[in-house]
């Protein structure tokens, strides 16, 4: 056999051995990372099922002790409260203490914030809840509808409890006291102990103004902790319905997969997490054993084509750092475009994000014919706040209404934005004249109940004046200027009526 030949055959054995070796990485690469995929993805479902299932377990337990708070609440109106209706109420509640598990106690509470009765049948002459965040609550509002307060340790045993409550009026509509259920924050634990998370697994219950009421395991701060600059509420829990996603935990360092979900009909949200290690432990095993053999396969074929193998190893980390960069790249484009987006004083849309998405609203409600309102706000007095304070405390104050503003984007469609100056308008697709005027008065509400200082207004106070508008039901014709023209016009309307006050335009 010449040279030429012993040199391409060795040549073609170098590339054979070399391509066996490379097709055997691949191979086992692809397989642990396919497995990996699938291990992470049965994860997620195995935590977004039991996200479902605690959700669905603090909603059946805050419904039926509203349920019995409602039917608390009718008996106290038809039997009266003479001491043999109070006494036969008392009787009823201790029955439905001991046949819900989730209740601590079951209390009724007269105007004055004395207990009348309670299931504990502890002495009420000296029992007093007008200092109760619940009882300050119903007493101040109208609302009938159930309050859900924080954490509190119970005055009948000492125990960690949540109050759900309900307002009773009296046969002219004033306050007349509350009914009150107190519920075991132990029995959210108990419940939650059910459920096999690993050892850095992590439930959470909490309110949806940020504050935890109940964590399994349970840490020495956790009832009552805010959790207003947690990642999971920041970046999730306030911003969506539900959801799942991955978040290293600001306590413990722990990377975890997380999924969460609101409760529908009380102010809620739960969270499940399980430690993305944990998850993948077994799957880290199986890589091992598969290296292992794999190795040792390369071992043997190995010295065929050392240099070879280094090339490949190397080109495949240059490969890597480039995707690292372009992923790094494309994030920075995406937050410089987010930001583009974004009013830099108040938080809100701007205005080239707003007129984009009244765009895109119209377009929506025109193909699926529905309607269309929108909430335009403005500073009354601004410009004697601006003159009168300065102009820092202008921005500050802007910042503070826009912050109110925001919450009255309640659905994923719904968009608050800073239109210009002292100018904020609130789109919200699919919402009649009704509701998007009773949006604006609460936002009115909202702005007074911050008592910021103006005087320059003859309120006293800050105020602002809202024009309401709204198409019934969006045609193809309808423009964003038209609206826009509506709710401007109203504005004005609101304005010559006296300021702090919401208008809707007719034509």
């Amino acid at each position: 056999m010449s040279f030429k030949k012993q040199t391409s055959v060795l040549v073609l054995a170098k590339a054979v051995v070399v391509f066996a070796c490379v097709l055997f990485v691949v191979l086992a690469a692809w397989n642990d990372w396919q497995a990996r995929e699938e291990q992470l993805k049965e994860a997620q479902s195995t935590i977004h099922n039991i996200a479902l299932a605690l959700a669905r377990h603090a909603e059946d337990t805050f419904k039926e002790a509203d349920t019995t708070l409602i039917f608390l609440a009718d008996r106290l109106g038809h039997d009266g409260r003479n001491p043999k209706a109070l006494l036969k109420l008392e009787k009823l509640l201790s029955s439905q203490v001991a046949e819900l598990p989730q209740l601590q106690a079951l209390f009724v509470i007269d105007r004055e914030g004395n207990w009348l009765i309670n299931s504990t049948r502890q002495n009420v002459a000296v029992a007093t809840s007008r200092d109760r965040e619940y009882f300050i609550y119903h007493r101040d509002h109208d609302d009938l509808a159930p309050h859900i307060s924080m954490p509190v340790r119970s005055r009948a045993n000492g125990e960690w409890i949540v109050t759900i409550s309900r307002r009773v009026n009296a046969d002219d509509g004033s306050f007349d006291g509350v009914v009150m259920a107190a519920i075991r924050i132990a029995y959210f634990s108990k419940f939650y102990e059910s459920f096999d998370l690993g050892k850095a697994g992590a439930v959470i219950l909490a309110s949806n103004s940020g504050t935890l009421l109940v964590r399994h395991p349970l840490l020495s701060d956790s009832i009552g902790k805010s959790l207003v600059d947690a990642a999971i509420f920041r970046d999730y829990a306030a911003v969506r319905s539900s959801g799942t996603a991955y978040i290293r935990s600001s306590q413990d360092g722990v990377d975890r997969i997380n999924s969460y979900r609101h409760l529908e009909r009380y102010p809620l949200f739960v969270s499940a997490a399980l430690s993305k290690k944990e998850v993948l432990a077994n799957w880290r095993s199986d890589v091992v054993l598969h290296l292992t053999g794999l190795v040792i396969l390369l071992a043997i074929l190995g010295w065929l084509g050392v240099r070879l193998v280094r090339q490949i190893q190397w080109r495949l980390d240059a490969e890597n750092e480039a995707n690292r960069t372009r992923e790094h790249v494309e994030y920075l484009n995406q937050a410089l475009q987010n930001l583009a987006m974004q009013d830099g004083l108040t938080g809100l849309a701007n205005r080239r994000c707003f007129d984009e998405e009244m765009n895109r609203a119209l377009r929506r409600c025109a193909r699926d014919r529905r309607s269309l309102a929108l909430i335009m706000f403005d500073v009354d007095f601004f410009k004697r706040y601006n003159d009168t304070y300065g102009h820092l405390a202008g921005d500050e104050c802007l910042r503070q209404l826009s912050a109110v503003i925001k919450r009255a984007q309640k659905r994923p469609g719904d968009l608050a934005a800073r239109y210009g100056g002292e100018e904020l308008v609130v789109m919200l697709p699919e919402c009649d004249r009704a509701d998007a005027v009773r949006i604006a008065e609460e936002v009115l509400a909202a702005v007074c109940d911050l008592r910021l200082p103006h005087t320059g207004n003859p309120n006293g106070i800050v105020t602002i004046s809202a024009g309401v508008a709204d198409i019934a039901v969006v045609g193809e014709g309808d423009s964003a200027e038209l609206l826009i023209g509506k709710a401007d016009k109203a504005l004005y309307q609101a304005k010559a009526a006296g300021r702090n006050c919401a208008r809707h335009y007719d034509e």
